[in-house]
């Protein structure tokens, strides 16, 4: 049994928590991590088609190039294509995008441990790609560095991210909400973050 600081509604509380499906690792970054010194050697790879990627030579984009001197909200979720991803945490995000580009955010961002082809496939089934920025974390490295990742095997997902959201200036983490649960969208979706910032 492990503890986590979870972020509820703006108020801070420790929890103690066993997962029901299997390991849960709890993060290590927290509000006022610099997200790009925290994950050392991870980059993440851009939502496109495979075409795309071969002609980019199957290029990745460094945190820095992300997070450098802009206003980003980003949020994490266990998987494309899955059912509370894809239906509730990632269209009020796409639904606010107005209201996030009004408080000064450069990028709304979805990553997941999926490859970019995959989230790209599925950012053009929601319908999303141009309201919000679909990255993949191929190999879970940024998830992993940043303890964000929780198993899912019994779900036969295998090692994902965990469901979360944060508000990140200039690389620094403002605000940073982790669900309890993988298929709670509580803390982690649109309304609570634009609260936030």
């Amino acid at each position: 049994m492990a503890s986590v600081m979870v972020n509820r509604g703006g108020s801070r509380i420790i929890k103690s928590v066993s997962a029901a499906l299997g390991t849960r690792f709890f993060a290590k970054v927290a509000t006022g991590t610099d997200i790009v010194s925290a994950a050392p050697n991870a980059s993440l790879q851009k939502a496109r088609t495979w075409d795309e990627g071969l002609a980019s030579k199957f290029s990745t984009t460094p945190l820095k190039d992300i997070f450098k001197d802009k206003k980003v909200v980003i949020f994490g979720l266990p998987g494309a294509y899955t059912g509370v991803c894809s239906n509730k945490h990632v269209p009020p995000y796409k639904e606010n995008i107005d209201k996030f580009k009004a408080k000064g955010i450069d990028s709304v961002i979805c990553v997941a441990i999926n490859d970019p082809y995959t989230m790209n496939a599925w950012a053009e089934k929601l319908q999303a790609k141009d309201a919000i920025e679909f990255y993949g974390d191929f190999d879970g490295s940024f998830h992993k560095s940043l303890e964000l990742v929780t198993d899912l095997s019994g779900a036969l997902l295998g090692t994902r991210s965990e469901r979360w959201s944060a508000y990140v200036v200039d690389g620094k983490v403002k605000a940073l909400n982790v669900e309890e649960a993988p298929s709670d969208v509580k803390v982690s979706g649109a309304d609570t973050i634009l609260g936030q910032i």
